[in-house]
Parts: structure tokens; sequence; C-alpha cells
């Protein structure tokens, strides 16, 4: 049976003080504070920038041994583009991304063991982008191809159909993990795994997004869950119960436009989890490992 790490989506939510996180304490001190309630975080700040050599020297600083932080690829790599539509004609190429690759895998080599994996989150690409899913999948392979194997990786489609044998052939063969994403215009990861083998190397990989415009229509902060996704928790539950004797480890994070509060979400899942295999796990305590 597997090693199940699970956490949230970033940690620098100012709304979980008080909540999650102990009143008053000071925005430096969230990552320590975290770092004791889960053994895992997906670093959301990646995507946006690169981030320093100081940064990334905090990070390692202010959690323990056995902590592991997942981040994202930068979007001068996974998109491209300006504004909101991405640019086919440079992502993922390595003669106009590569530099921005090297120094990205440079730093995050920094972390040393608590580097978890690096994930290539891919917008929605219509027509103009890739006429077709095809040349997009051959340049992933490209790509795939080239990455160091020192870092495990993990891949993102946010296109519906184009979560195909095709698709996980070439994350297989690149031992890569396809991203099981609950986003509300994909199909449950569940319905996924009903059509398609969804392992794809040694760990999975799960995220728990859900619905920004639903959440936000209803919250303007993340210190409570204010929408009820227990039926699809159970059915995350049971989809992780069934893959987890077939991998190392699996990574599970969730948003706050998953339910309102990601903490609780993530929690609340785990529990499931234990509940549902609970005679192949250790009864460790419910704080990000199981």
């Amino acid at each position: 049976m597997g090693e199940l790490r699970y956490g949230t989506a970033s940690w620098s939510e100012e709304s979980w003080e008080g909540v999650f996180y102990p009143k008053g304490i000071a925005p430096g001190d969230y990552l320590t504070y975290y770092a004791s309630q889960f053994t895992t975080v997906e670093a959301n700040v990646t995507y946006y920038r690169i981030p320093s050599r100081e940064m990334v020297s905090g990070w390692d600083r202010k959690t323990p041994d056995g902590f592991t932080l997942a981040a994202k690829f930068p979007r001068s790599i996974v998109h491209a583009g300006q504004g909101t539509r991405p640019d086919a004609t440079v992502l993922l190429d390595p003669e106009k991304t590569g530099r921005d690759l090297y120094q990205f895998l440079d730093v995050m080599d920094l972390l040393g063991p608590k580097c978890g994996p690096l994930v290539l989150q891919f917008p929605y690409f219509n027509k103009q982008a890739f006429a077709s899913s095809a040349p997009f999948l051959a340049r992933l392979d490209l790509f795939l191809a080239g990455l160091p194997d020192r870092f495990r990786y993990a891949v993102e489609i946010r296109n519906r159909n184009w979560l195909t044998t095709d698709l996980s052939e070439i994350l297989r063969r690149h031992r890569t993990a396809m991203v099981m994403t609950d986003l509300s215009y994909m199909p449950h990861p569940a319905t996924v795994a009903a059509m398609l083998d969804v392992v794809t190397t040694d760990f999975i990989y799960g995220r728990l997004i859900g619905d920004r415009k639903a959440i936000d229509a209803v919250t303007t902060t993340f210190d409570r869950v204010v929408l009820d996704q227990t039926a699809r928790l159970r059915s995350w539950a049971d989809l992780i119960g069934k893959l987890m004797p077939n991998v190392d480890a699996a990574f599970l994070y969730a948003n706050n436009h998953y339910a309102g509060h990601a903490p609780e979400t993530i929690r609340e899942l785990a529990a499931m989890i234990e509940d549902s295999t609970s005679a192949g796990l250790s009864a460790a305590p419910r704080t990000g490992l199981l």
C-alpha cells in the first residue's frame, strides 16, 4: 500500500487566520505552522514567477525533514501568452523556454528530498492554439524526454477529450503522472479512471479545484466550508483506495474554491480514505500522512 500525502494548494491565505492558523500569527510563520499540520503542500506561486534562491531556501528552513513541496512549472513554459490566450508558438519550445526551465529546476533543486512532484499545468487549448491534441502531444513527448530524471513530474490537461490512451502512453513512457483534476468543466477523476488507466508512473497526483464562480458567488473569504462536496469526496476516496495498492505514493491537494475552506476539505477526504483503507494503511495521526 502506497504512502498517502495530502495538503492544500498554497498556504498563504490570510482568511485562514483564527480558523486554521492561530490568531495573530505573522504571515512569515504560516508555512512553519502549516508544516506542523500537513506533510505536503502545493506551491502556486511558482506558476506566476520563478522563485528566487532565497525564497526556496526559506521554504526549506521553515519545514521539517520529511515534508514535501510540490510546485507548478512557470507560466512562461506551459502557457507563454501575455494575456489569457496561450501562445502555442512558444510553450514547451526548448529554444524559447529553455532559460526559464533551467532556472526553475535549478532553484527547486535547493529543496533536495523535500522537492515533491513538479506539475505542468496546461490551460484549456482551443483550436486556435492546437487544431487537435496530436501536435500538442508530439511537443509534450519531446519536452518530457528532455527533462532531467532527478525530479518527479506530473501533467495536468484541461481539455476533456484529450484524456486518451495516447496521452497516458506518453506519460507512462516518461514516468510522469497524469494529474487527476476535479474541475467544474472536467469529468470527475473517477469517471476518467473508469475509461482510462490513470496510473502512469509510481505515484498518483490529485487536485481538487472545483468551481471558482460558484464559490465566489457565496463568499469572499475562505474560513469555512460553504458547499457540500460529500458525494464527490466519496468518489475520490473510493478511487484513491483502489489505486493506492498500485503506487508507491499519492499526493492530494485541495483548493479553497472546491468547497470554501481547503484545510477542512482535504482533511475530510483523508478521513474517508483512511476509513476505506484502514486495513492496508497504518494508523498514523491525521496530520497529512497516512
